[in-house]
C-alpha cells in the first residue's frame, strides 16, 4: 500500500446525467445512513463517474471524503483478495476446488470421529458458502489469541451436510484463507498484495495500513465491546483483528480508483476467449467462478454473490452479474454482459452499528446509476 497522500492526484469525474445518483447519496447522508461516501462507475472500459460526498464523521469539522479516500472495505476482502487469489491459483492448476479441506487443514477432521460431515467439506463448499458451517459465531469473546481462535474455528460443529444449505459464513472464509496459505506457503495478505494488487496498479490497496496514513482513513466505529476505543485505520472486524489485521474474510483497505481497476480487469478477462492468455484472469476462470452453486435457489457463486430477487444491486443488474457487500457499508457490483461496474464505499457503522439504512440506499443508488447509463 502506497503511504503517500494522493488526494490531489485523483480528480473527480462527474457528469450531469448522474444528478439522480447524487440526490440519492445526499439524502442518505442527511438521513445519517453514513457520514460520507466515495463512489465510481465503469462503463464500456471507461470510468464515467468517480466522486465523493460528505465527511469522515458527522462533525462539521471532520475531513471531507474525496475520490481517493481509502476505506476499510470489510467483506469485499472475500472477492478482491481471497477469491482473486483462488482464481489465480485455479487457472495455474495449483488449486483443486473439490479437494477436502482436511487435506489442507488436518485439524478440521482430526478428533471428529463422530462427525463424518467434516471429511466431505471441500474448498468449493467454502467458496460457495454451503459448507454446513455456521454463518457467524462470536469466537472473539472467548478466544483472545490467534492460536485460540484458529483452534476454535477448526472445532466448529457442522450444522448440516455440506452442499445442502447456503449460509453466508465468515467462519468458512477464514478457514479458506488458511487453506490457501498452505498452498501459497506464505501469508494470503502479502501474496495478494504482490500478485493481485501490484500487477493491477492498485497502489492504495492492502492490509494493515501503516500508522502514517491511518488519519486519512474514515473511522469505522467507537468500539465499546472489545478494544474500547475508536477504530480508525485498522480493521474493524474482531476476528480479523485478532488474526493480526488480515484474514480470508476481512482486513482489506482500498479506494474507488483501485476497485474500478480491479473490476476493469475482471470485465476484460471475461471477454478474453483467446487461447493466449493476455489478461489477468482468463474467460474460463471468470465463467467458472461466476456460476451459481448448490443448493438450488442460492445466489452464491464461487466467492462471488449474484443478484437475488431483492438484490442490493437493484433491479437493472443482469443475472450474469457478480458482486459482494461489506459490513462497513461498501459494495462492488459488476455486470459482465453489460460491461458495467459500480463501487460504493462508506463507513455506515459510524459511530456504531445500529443503523441499517444502507440496505435501503444500496438498491436505489444502483438503480439511479443504471438508469443514468441507459
Amino acid at each position: 500500500m502506497n503511504t503517500a497522500h494522493t488526494d490531489s492526484q485523483i480528480a473527480p469525474i462527474t457528469s450531469p446525467r448522474f444528478a439522480a445518483t447524487y440526490k440519492v447519496l445526499r439524502e442518505a447522508i442527511d438521513a445519517k445512513a453514513f457520514p460520507g461516501c466515495a463512489f465510481g462507475v465503469l462503463a464500456g472500459g471507461q470510468v464515467v463517474l468517480q466522486d465523493a460526498l460528505g465527511r469522515f464523521t458527522y462533525e462539521d469539522n471532520a475531513p471531507d471524503v474525496t475520490p481517493a479516500t481509502i476505506y476499510d472495505v470489510a467483506s469485499l476482502t472475500k472477492v478482491v483478495a481471497t477469491t482473486a487469489t483462488a482464481m489465480l491459483l485455479y487457472q495455474q492448476n495449483r488449486l483443486r476446488l473439490d479437494a477436502p479441506l482436511g487435506d489442507y487443514l488436518p485439524g478440521f477432521v482430526v478428533g471428529r470421529s463422530l462427525d463424518e460431515k467434516a471429511r466431505h467439506v471441500t474448498l468449493r463448499h467454502l467458496l460457495a458458502h454451503n459448507s454446513g458451517l455456521p454463518g457467524y459465531t462470536e469466537l472473539y469473546r472467548t478466544a483472545h489469541t490467534p492460536t485460540a481462535l484458529f483452534r476454535d474455528l477448526l472445532e466448529l460443529p457442522l450444522e448440516v451436510e455440506p452442499g445442502t444449505r447456503a449460509e453466508y459464513s465468515d467462519m468458512g472464509f477464514i478457514l479458506l484463507g488458511k487453506a490457501l496459505e498452505v498452498t501459497l506457503r506464505g501469508y494470503l495478505a502479502s501474496w495478494s498484495e504482490r500478485n493481485v494488487f501490484e500487477p493491477l496498479a492498485m497502489q492504495h490497496s492492502g492490509f494493515c495500513p501503516p500508522a502514517l496514513i491511518r488519519h486519512t482513513i474514515p473511522p469505522s466505529e467507537i468500539d465499546e465491546t472489545l478494544r474500547k476505543r475508536m477504530i480508525q485505520g485498522e480493521v474493524q472486524d474482531e476476528h480479523a483483528w485478532l488474526l493480526g489485521g488480515a484474514a480470508g474474510h476481512a482486513g482489506l483497505f482500498s479506494n474507488v480508483p483501485d476497485l474500478l481497476r480491479f473490476s476493469d480487469e475482471v470485465l476484460k478477462s471475461a471477454k478474453n476467449e483467446s487461447e493466449v492468455n493476455t489478461t489477468f484472469f482468463n474467460a474460463h476462470t471468470i465463467a467458472h467462478f461466476s456460476k451459481r452453486q448448490e443448493p438450488t435457489g442460492s445466489s452464491r457463486a464461487l466467492g462471488w454473490d449474484t443478484p437475488s430477487l431483492e438484490s442490493s444491486a437493484g433491479k437493472h443488474f443482469s443475472q450474469q452479474s457478480i458482486g459482494h457487500l461489506g459490513f462497513s457499508g461498501c459494495s462492488l457490483w459488476i455486470d459482465l454482459p453489460a460491461e458495467i461496474a459500480v463501487v460504493l464505499l462508506t463507513n455506515r457503522t459510524w459511530p456504531d452499528r445500529k443503523s441499517h439504512l444502507i440496505r435501503e440506499v444500496r438498491p436505489v443508488f444502483h438503480d439511479a446509476v443504471r438508469e443514468a447509463l441507459n
